[in-house]
């Protein structure tokens, strides 16, 4: 948008000439138009234009200004200085407040052409400028810079419009230029000044595009000659529109882009309304059109109407369409598709509309009616039913006249029986005559084929009686018509040939039975007129006669009162003729009665006189045929059929000249189309009179001679009584040479020239099918052995159902087939054919299946085809992995992780696939039927096909059932169509991963109060913390997932908990009152999930119940837990928390010891889905007058010692006192000593301090030596006596090993402190870097250096540390350098430990303590202290010059701590605390505000507590415990134990042989210290790494030079030193490192040799003091950040040639290669 305004700009200013000055006009002249502006406090318009004027006059304009300050202005004026604008101005002018001032200003131009002038104004706080501008008329339009035009379909549009204003006072021709989606209107005229004319923008897109586009504007002053033009940046967005079909009846269901509309049956001659909508989800509006598919449309129109067809939708909306359907064809399936058409919209979505017209369903509830037998004159009703079972009403009509004209009548003989009901008829047998009558009646059913029903009876006579007539007697004439219809031929035959096994099928038939559904063929049986076209055995002609109608016709003279009737017997019987006859009819005949003769004819005379004039007659004339016998034979007679033959006469006694009666009747309906099938096929219309005279019909065949042989019209004439009806059948004889064929009938009404028309069409045409699809269907390539599907269209254009087969060939049909193979298609209906392709060779296959069809109607014998080619190809499929390997890391057992595997498939065919898993368990623990293990890997999709050159997500569920690492192997297998597999099982891709519980640790421990002083490795012990470990990282038990997280599951307030993992939490032991126990843990989350850990009291686990709820009593368990909650004894903060994987949380735990005794108390560790821990808190509180040692256990293992040891090593045993008293214990040596009697006098346990005194919260170490006889564990209970307490029995265990029998190892000096990285306890100031050392196995008389670290981590404050060295047993054995300092916020000690072993072997556990403090305590301690004594001397001064007491303004100076009596039961006294000194108004304020709301007694007690000033005490200082641990042993065990090892602490001391005599003097201290360098520079060299690190040297820049002023080597040579890593050859004995145990004289020799040792021994001790200082400061440099090891290693120069000399020197003396090595280095 920024990019196109800029280019508009840049073409704006590249135009020049006149419209860019109009331009700048136009802008100056706005602003003239604007309001006046404010300059300094005055009122004024800021520009004068002058716009009209001429040359050679003056135009004067008035500048006013107006003081709208309160103050008073001064400005100095500077008038314009072109001598064109003129004004009389002072130069001062001076405006009061509120007033103005009126300046003219003239301008006298010259010439034609602009002006630009000023007029400044200068006051005290700046000046303003008035322009003046005169410029000349120019053409100028203001448009809008953009048009934005509304949101717009593709291929649609959208219109806007905006105003283009002349803005100049000059005649303006204008002309747009633009081309592409935009259209303006009008695109060119002419604007008079000041005139605005709309501009239309019409935006038509063809592309889904946003659109900017510059629309040019040229104008001028005539219309040919337009120089300057504007542009308008025209802007428009378009999209695809998309609209969508919403059917009710599929809402959910859509295939192909295609909805369906199902109307479902509806009865003919009804309406059904259905609707569906149009939905527009695009956000631009969108015009539609419903279309229907061509081919297929019914010949007079559709039967389903849509009353919108056409339409626009906006966005976001609905349409909704109502299509009605009106089926007119009975028992058809309509189908219909409609396509909602939209410009510019990529799809066409297809609604199918469907529906089905179903017809009258009638039947009668008997098919025979038999009157039996009555006398003559006499007559005989009974009933029939006709039902209806439809939804649609059925209109019938009897085919019988109920008028008199013959013995039998039903009425009603028409109407209308509604759906789903039934009517009543009565039927009516009046005999005339003594006969057997039987008539067969058919009755006519509108849109359905007629049913039938027998009338039999039989009248008797004084003198005639015939023989009776049954409905048994109708069988053989049911039979003889059937027979007739299988075998035309067989007209003529003789009739006891067809009649010859009538008895035997007698039995068979029912008259009792159904009424039966006769089709339309059956009127051959009871009209003569059809059953002339099947030579009937006897036959009448005419069949219809009309009187005095004008008609010419070869049937009858329509004129004449009588006509012929001639009636011929087509059988080889004689046959009896008798008509009825009535009294009271228009109509007679002659003779009433006849016998013809077999193959003859005979001639009747129908005469017509009417009773009436004027008016108009009907009749149906009856003639019953029998066939003669002799009287006797009554069986034979039966035998044969009856007959009844009718003719329909009609006529009218109207006079000549008198006018006929105008019908009014109706025709339904006016147009019959018959199917398209040449068949002979049938269809009713019903012809109504509606008016109230009787109406007459015929048909006139004289305008058409051909319909008499096209179309046959039964009744082709008759009466109709007012109101009635007239059910008309018509047949055609389609011809094939004429496909369509339209017959326009005349019906002629009562015989005058009132006709009716009805159009018949009769339609013969092919069946035809299409492929919508085309001729070829392609399939995607396909694996070989599975299967490609691809769906085909094929639909029916007929008019008729049809009926299709597919035909493949054999030899394909392993290769191709479809579904649906063969079915039925309704017209205009289409059908999704589905095919399906199965490769079994890689290679291209081309098929041609064949599809027939055929209509429905006929038998198939002639079937239509048409082709298909099928084309695919076969291909091979192959499965890869997107990783071979899958790592799923680590999951929660019991919970679930959903994993995605890619699978990639690049062969170009989709590949259907098997998966299976094979899973493998990759633990160190045995695991019992590892087969029988469940997978814990589930695949969602085991079967499957992914597409070709394609990836899927092979979504699958992992669910670890145990802790260990799973290991998955997913194999696949490429399946046919049937499921079967093709290749055996391939490798796809591995998964691994490992089920995890949630696992806590404890990495750090810290203890406070009054546990301060506990070691950490007696906290260690006395909190299990081994064993805690040990079960937080093991797997829980299936128990214990009873509950996986913490919740409340117990009614009991002592809840049981669901593990057998119990441990005890020591507190250890404190007197009464002491400070609580403080425990500081720091747990860890080793493992990559997070866990939810929670400590639960009992409280916590107990459901909360109702008061109701609660009953009994409580227990002693339960009364001490609440009294331990109650009052808060063990607590412990927080009591839950989540760790996150790797993230460290410090726990709290506190025990008060506020009563006296042991307290235990249950507390539930539980990790959510993970282990659960029952920990049981216990500790003691002693009275202070009581002695107390704590045991952290009664059960102590010592070391396990050699039995070849002849000097078994020392071993402690700690006891603490935990109370405030000191105790005096007593080891029992009568144990001890009748163990050693027990083992043949050997000193088994021997105890070095049997007896000592503890002093109270200090640790005593019990030394004992235990030396065992055999190789076996020994068990000693040893009791330990304390005075005036318990005690205690203690077990001792350890084990004698032998060394043949035992691999030798060195220790692993086993500790409790788990190696990981530490970080600060909340509250913490100072940190060690180490919180143990551990120096394992060593020599005695040896001596190791550590370094430490000390960090003050805090921000603010500075600390002060000291080392406390008191506790050691032997003060010598550490020492430690510095042993106090003072660190300063955030600043780092280095401090050096110094071990040397004693001279005997020992195990030591040793504690180092380190006192940490505050410097801002201990200043504010030594103030207070400073003020304490101050006021102390001034008051010892005043006491000894005044000699008097204390008075009551002196505060009383205590130097002790007053202390409760002893004896005293009960709590102690509080003791008094430390008061500030005495201020002047501070300590008024405080006892103020501690007198309010106080009782008189503590008011005094405040009183008196103020009087007293107890010394300052020093601050409590923190303790650090640092554990250092060690095994020392005898030099010659120590070689024996550890021969491996020797160079770790021995140096190798070579002499001279014997041979050569002994030097006089020592070695000089120069040699030594070069021998001592020559062997380290040996070992450096030694190394494989730095010898290649030496090699690419030179090739890196300089970047330090050595410095030339370098010691020189020494030039004697040295016997070769051998490396440290092979052991010393025997002659050369092992020395231990100096250290200052060796510096002592212990072996008693001489002091000579005492010194000579020394001696040598001096320079050794110098050159480690240096190299100990220089690595000090190495890591001291790198704790601080000054020295960096890991950067790159720096290049050295090559030494100066003096060095370079003396190693030429060096070589030619032939020096020792480590020397020359060392020397080149």
């Amino acid at each position: 948008m920024l990019h196109i305004s800029h280019l508009l700009q840049l073409y704006l200013e590249q135009d020049a000439g006149i419209h860019h000055r109009k331009r700048d006009g136009k802008s100056r002249r706005q602003g003239s138009s604007q309001k006046s502006c404010r300059f300094l406090g005055v009122e004024i318009c800021p520009e004068l234009v002058w716009e009209d004027w001429d040359l050679g006059k003056e135009f004067t304009k008035t500048l006013v200004l107006k003081n709208i300050h309160n103050k008073l202005q001064k400005l100095h004026i500077r008038p314009p200085v072109s001598k064109f604008f003129s004004a009389m101005i002072p130069e001062m002018l001076v405006l009061s407040p509120g007033t103005s001032v009126s300046i003219p200003v003239t301008f006298m131009p010259l010439q034609r052409c602009d002006y630009e002038d000023s007029i400044e104004f200068c006051g005290k706080a700046g000046k303003f400028q008035i322009f003046l501008n005169a410029t000349i008329p120019c053409h100028a339009l203001e448009v809008p810079d953009s048009v934005m035009l509304p949101l717009c379909a593709v291929q649609h549009s959208t219109h806007t419009s905006f105003e283009l204003k002349n803005a100049s006072k000059l005649h303006t021709y204008y002309q747009w230029e633009c081309t592409g989606a935009f259209q303006l209107s009008p695109e060119q005229g002419l604007l008079k000044p000041g005139q605005e004319c709309p501009i239309t923008v019409v935006f038509r897109p063809q592309e889904a595009l946003v659109y900017q586009q510059l629309a040019y504007c040229r104008f001028g002053e005539e219309a040919d000659k337009l120089e300057s033009r504007c542009a308008v940046l025209l802007q428009a967005l378009a999209k695809y529109p998309c609209l969508e079909l919403r059917s009710p009846s599929n809402k959910d269901e859509e295939q192909h882009n295609t909805s369906v509309l199902s109307f479902g049956s509806v009865a003919v001659g009804q309406s059904l309304g259905r609707y569906f909508d149009i939905f527009n989800p695009s956000p631009v509006a969108a015009c539609f059109s419903l279309t229907r598919l061509s081919g297929g449309v019914p010949l007079f129109g559709s039967e389903f109407c849509c009353d919108i067809t056409e339409g626009k939708v906006g966005p976001g909306e609905s349409l909704r369409v109502t299509v009605t359907f009106s089926p007119a064809v009975v028992d058809a399936v309509s189908v219909e598709h409609l396509t909602l058409k939209c410009s510019g919209a990529l799809s066409e979505p297809r609604l199918t509309l469907t529906g089905s017209c179903i017809g009258p369903e009638v039947s009668l509830s008997s098919t025979v009616v038999d009157f039996g037998c009555i006398e003559e004159g006499g007559s005989v009703e009974k009933t029939v039913e006709l039902v209806n079972s439809s939804a649609a009403e059925a209109i019938y009509q009897w085919d019988i006249d109920c008028s008199g004209n013959g013995v039998f009548s039903i009425l009603p003989a028409s109407g209308t029986v509604l759906p789903h009901s039934r009517c009543t008829l009565k039927a009516v047998y009046r005999p005339t005559q003594p006969n057997a009558h039987r008539r067969k009646v058919a009755c006519l059913v509108v849109h359905k084929d007629s049913v039938c029903i027998d009338l039999i009876g039989t009248c008797h006579s004084e003198l005639q009686q015939p023989v009776i007539l049954k409905p048994e007697h109708l069988v053989p004439d049911k039979l003889h018509w059937s027979h007739r219809q299988h075998f035309p031929n067989a007209g003529s035959a003789p009739l006891q040939d067809h009649s010859m096994n009538l008895d035997q099928e007698l039995s068979h038939q029912s008259s009792d039975g159904p009424a039966v559904m006769f089709p339309m063929d059956e009127l051959e049986c009871v009209d003569p007129v059809l059953a002339s076209l099947s030579s009937p055995p006897v036959s009448a002609v005419p069949t219809e006669l009309l009187f005095n109608h004008k008609m010419t016709t070869s049937v009858s003279a329509s004129s004449a009162f009588s006509q012929p009737v001639s009636i011929t017997n087509h059988t080889k019987r004689e046959l009896g003729l008798v008509w009825t006859l009535t009294k009271d009819s228009s109509f007679s005949i002659s003779p009433s009665s006849s016998h013809l003769a077999p193959l003859k004819s005979t001639s009747f005379r129908v005469s017509y006189h009417p009773k009436q004039p004027n008016s108009l007659h009907g009749a149906q004339l009856e003639c019953f045929v029998y066939c003669k016998v002799e009287r006797l034979d009554v069986d034979k007679q039966l035998q044969y059929p009856f007959w009844c033959l009718t003719v329909r006469v009609i006529g009218h006694s109207f006079q000549s000249g008198k006018e006929h009666f105008i019908p009014r009747c109706s025709l339904k309906p006016p147009q019959v189309v018959f199917p398209a099938l040449s068949v002979t096929p049938y269809q009713t219309v019903l012809l109504k009179n509606e008016g109230d005279l009787p109406l007459t019909f015929c048909l006139d065949y004289s305008s058409i001679p051909a319909l008499i042989e096209s179309v046959l019209v039964v009744p082709s004439c008759g009466l109709i009584q007012p109101g009635h009806h007239q059910i008309l059948a018509l047949r055609t004889t389609p011809v094939e040479d004429c496909p369509t064929q339209t017959f326009n009938l005349q019906l002629q009404l009562n015989g005058a020239n009132f006709t009716k028309e009805l159009t018949v069409v009769d339609v013969v045409e092919k069946p035809c099918v299409s492929l919508e699809g085309g001729t070829t269907v392609y399939f995607q390539p396909t694996a070989v052995g599975s299967q490609t599907q691809n769906s085909h269209h094929i639909r029916n254009l007929h008019r008729l159902p049809v009926s299709f087969q597919w035909s493949i060939p054999e030899r394909e049909q392993e290769l191709i087939f479809v579904e649906p193979h063969a079915g039925e298609l309704h017209p205009n209906e289409s059908s999704v054919q589905t095919w399906s392709f199965s490769p079994l060779e890689n290679k291209t296959y081309t098929l041609k299946p064949v599809l027939y069809f055929w209509p429905l109607q006929s038998d198939g014998s002639n079937k239509s085809h048409i082709s298909l080619t099928a084309v695919g190809t076969g291909c091979e499929g192959i499965l890869e992995a997107e990783k071979a390997l899958l790592d799923v890391g680590e999951i929660l057992v019991g919970s679930c992780r959903l994993i995605e595997v890619p699978l990639l498939n690049n062969s170009p065919c989709p590949v259907s696939f098997l998966l299976s898993v094979k899973q493998t368990l990759l633990s160190d623990e045995q695991i019992h039927h590892p087969d029988a293990e469940p997978s814990a890997l589930h695949l969602d999709l085991e079967r499957g096909t992914i597409s070709s050159l394609s990836t899927m997500q092979l979504r699958s569920t992992v669910r670890p059932h145990r802790r260990t690492r799973y290991l998955w192997t997913i194999n696949y297998q490429i399946i046919s169509v049937s499921g079967f597999a093709l290749s055996p099982p391939q490798t796809l891709c591995e998964v691994q991963a490992k089920g995890v519980f949630p696992t806590l640790q404890v990495t750090d421990g810290w203890s406070s109060g009054s546990a301060s002083i506990l070691s950490k490795l007696r906290l260690w012990k006395l909190f299990s913390l081994d064993s805690f470990n040990e079960h937080l990282l093991s797997s829980p038990s299936p128990a214990e997932l009873t509950f996986k997280t913490p919740t409340r599951h117990s009614l009991s307030s002592s809840p049981s908990t669901f593990t057998e993992a119990v441990l005890d939490f020591n507190f250890s032991s404190a007197p009464v009152h002491s400070e609580p126990t403080s425990v500081v843990l720091m747990l860890h989350n080793p493992g990559s999930i997070p866990v939810d850990w929670a400590f639960l009291f009992p409280e916590d686990q107990q459901i909360e119940l109702e008061y109701w709820a609660m009953t009994g009593e409580f227990s002693s368990t339960e009364l001490y837990q609440m009294k331990v909650q109650d009052n808060q004894l063990f607590s412990v903060s927080p009591r839950s928390a989540t760790l996150l994987p790797g993230q460290k949380r410090a726990v709290h735990f506190s025990y008060s010891h506020n009563f006296t005794g042991v307290d235990r108390f249950p507390v539930v560790l539980k990790l959510s889905y993970g282990r659960e821990i029952l920990l049981n808190f216990q500790g003691v509180t002693v009275e202070r007058d009581q002695p107390y040692l704590h045991f952290a256990s009664t059960q102590h293992s010592f070391t396990s010692v050699y039995i070849e040891d002849c000097s078994p090593p020392r071993q402690v045993y700690e006891i603490h006192n935990g109370g405030a008293v000191p105790v005096h214990y007593e080891v029992d040596t009568g144990v001890l000593s009748q163990l050693q009697n027990d083992n043949f006098n050997h000193p088994v346990l021997c105890c070095l301090s049997p007896e000592g005194e503890v002093l109270p919260g200090k640790t005593a170490m019990l030394e004992f030596i235990f030396s065992p006889p055999e190789a076996r564990m020994y068990q000693m209970d040893v009791p330990i006596h304390v005075q005036g307490g318990t005690s205690t029995l203690v077990r001792f265990e350890g084990c004698g090993l032998a060394m043949s029998s035992v691999s030798l190892k060195p220790s692993d000096g086993k500790t409790s402190f788990i190696p990981f990285h530490r970080v600060p306890f909340p509250g913490q100031a100072l940190f060690l870097s180490e919180d143990s050392i551990l120096l394992g196995d060593i020599p005695v008389n040896t001596t190791f250096s550590r370094i430490i670290f000390l960090t003050n981590v805090s921000h603010t404050d500075s600390l002060h540390y000291e080392w406390d060295l008191q506790q050691q047993i032997n003060q010598q054995v550490l020492q430690i350098h510095p042993d106090r300092g003072r660190l300063c916020p955030r600043e780092c000690a280095l401090c050096v430990l110094t071990f040397t072993s004693s001279d005997y072997p020992t195990v030591y556990q040793l504690d180092l303590i380190c006192q940490v403090f505050l410097e801002a305590a201990l200043v504010r301690f030594q103030h207070d202290l400073q003020c304490w004594e101050e006021e102390r001397d001034r008051q010892q001064e005043d006491s000894l010059l005044t000699d008097k007491n204390t008075t009551e303004s002196q505060k009383v100076l205590l130097d002790e701590e007053l202390l409760a009596a002893p004896l005293r039961k009960g709590p102690p006294l509080r003791k008094y605390k430390t008061l500030p000194p005495i201020r002047a108004s501070s300590s008024c304020e405080t006892l103020g505000s501690l007198h309010q709301n106080l009782t008189r007694a503590d008011r005094r007690l405040l009183r008196e507590k103020a009087k007293v000033w107890r010394r300052p005490e020093p601050p409590r200082a923190t303790m650090l415990h640092l554990e250092v641990s060690a095994h020392s042993h005898g030099i010659q065990q120590y070689l024996a134990l550890f021969s491996d090892q020797p160079s770790k602490h021995f140096r190798c001391r070579q002499f001279k042989t014997p041979a050569e005599p002994l030097p006089p003097s020592p070695v000089p201290e120069e040699d030594l210290i070069a021998q001592l360098l020559t062997s380290l520079l040996r070992d450096i060299l030694d190394d494989s790494a730095f010898v290649e690190h030496l090699i690419t040297l030179p090739s890196k820049p300089d970047i330090h030079q050595l410095s030339a002023h370098r010691p020189p080597l020494p030039s004697s040579p040295r016997p070769a030193v051998r490396p440290t890593s092979s052991p010393p050859p025997p002659s050369q004995p092992m020395v231990p490192l100096a250290g200052k145990a060796d510096r002592k004289d212990t072996t008693g020799r001489s002091g000579h040799g005492a010194q000579t040792r020394k001696m040598e021994r001096a320079p050794a001790d110098i050159c480690e003091d240096v190299l100990m200082n220089a690595i000090q400061n190495l890591m001291m440099e790198a704790v601080r950040g000054e020295l960096v090891f890991a950067t790159d290693h720096r290049n050295i120069n090559p030494p100066p040639a003096s060095i370079r000399s003396r190693k030429e020197v060096l070589q030619e003396e032939g020096a020792p290669k480590g020397v020359k090595e060392a020397s080149h280095t």
